[in-house]
């Protein structure tokens, strides 16, 4: 763990600490001699006392004008699970129910079907990291790599908002990619895409995705949110169709996982409950143990240094407010001996 400054010309003010070894802010109080007061050991720890915290005070506040920080670091930390790259369809038919209409009265879209799902899912994984991506026309990187949940449940409640243009898989995949760096020691990393439909991937994204998927090796996953009568990935051709990535795009995105050489789950889901089917049974394969680092930012240590500037501050107001003279202190016995005089 480190600390610096963002101003450290500021550090010039630190000699001002020393201020109070020569000097004293309490009323200076004349006497003939010294020796003539006893020896009071209270005394002398409340006065070291008061130049310890003047000191304090000093510099303490030097320190919260120089501006102090804690340097950002990695702690590493141990959990049971996965690191989950989740990668959600946002293209304007995921707006749409399961049977293709735009939500009236009671009504769930796909995409609200998938948010409270993946919710939920994301509260039953207490110790695993999550990223989400989000795609449409083009990849939005969401929420990079995380255990916070309350910041992935966050990002995952953001997806049903209306989404727009068509699907562009193919950047989507590697940008969720991208958040599973190669090497580690995380045994279990996952791709999850959630979509309801696919596109044809370009040749050379094609070739890109299979060199970064041999490299880092994720389990992939695939929630096809069907809508009911359409084309599925396991349909074959009818015998007056072609069988192109045009004509069936959800079968040649099937094709092309297949032939990325790592492990690979593909569930259709034709409603809210495939779906939480669906979400239960990965749920269920992905859990091992794994340890992790994670990068904690700099913190900003300003209002630190001026709460102790102020306590100390504090206690020097109160002994100001204390402190009294030796006049006041020998008027006070005389008075009283002059009341009991007798007339």
């Amino acid at each position: 763990m480190s600390f610096g400054v963002a101003s450290p010309l500021a550090l010039c003010l630190l000699p001002l600490v020393l201020a109070p070894l020569f000097f004293s802010a309490l009323r200076p109080s004349p006497v003939a001699s010294v020796a003539a007061a006893p020896q009071d050991a209270l005394s002398g720890v409340v006065a070291l006392a008061l130049r310890l915290f003047a000191m304090l005070a000093i510099g303490a506040s030097a320190l919260a004008v120089a501006g102090p920080y804690r340097e950002g670091r990695s702690v590493l930390r141990y959990g049971e699970g996965a690191e989950i790259s989740i990668l959600i369809d946002r293209s304007a038919s995921m707006n749409e129910t399961f049977a293709g209409r735009t939500p009236a009265g009671g009504d769930e879209s796909k995409a609200a079907a998938a948010k409270r799902i993946m919710s939920d899912f994301v509260g039953r994984r207490a110790h695993d990291l999550f990223g989400v991506t989000a795609f449409a026309t083009s990849p939005i990187l969401v929420m990079p790599m995380t255990d916070h949940r309350e910041a992935v449940r966050a990002a995952v409640q953001a997806i049903d908002r209306p989404g727009l243009g068509y699907t562009n898989i193919g950047r989507g995949l590697a940008m969720a990619l991208s958040q599973l760096p190669a090497g580690g020691e995380v045994e279990s990393r996952v791709i999850l895409l959630v979509s309801d439909g696919a596109a044809v991937i370009d040749p050379r994204i094609q070739d890109q995705l299979r060199a970064d998927f041999r490299k880092i090796r994720p389990n992939l996953y695939w929630l096809f949110l069907r809508t009911q009568g359409s084309k599925g990935f396991s349909d074959k051709p009818d015998a007056d169709e072609l069988d192109t990535p045009q004509a069936l795009p959800e079968r040649h995105l099937d094709l092309f996982f297949k032939s990325l050489g790592v492990p690979y789950h593909a569930f259709e889901a034709e409603g809210p409950a495939a779906v939480a089917d669906a979400i239960a049974e990965i749920d269920r394969l992905e859990r091992r143990p794994f340890r992790y680092a994670e990068r904690i930012p700099r913190k900003d240590l300003t209002s630190e240094a001026l709460l102790v500037a102020a306590f100390a501050s504090s206690f020097l107001l109160a002994a100001k407010f204390a402190e009294t003279s030796l006049k006041q202190a020998a008027r006070a016995p005389s008075a009283r001996s002059a009341a009991r005089r007798p007339a």
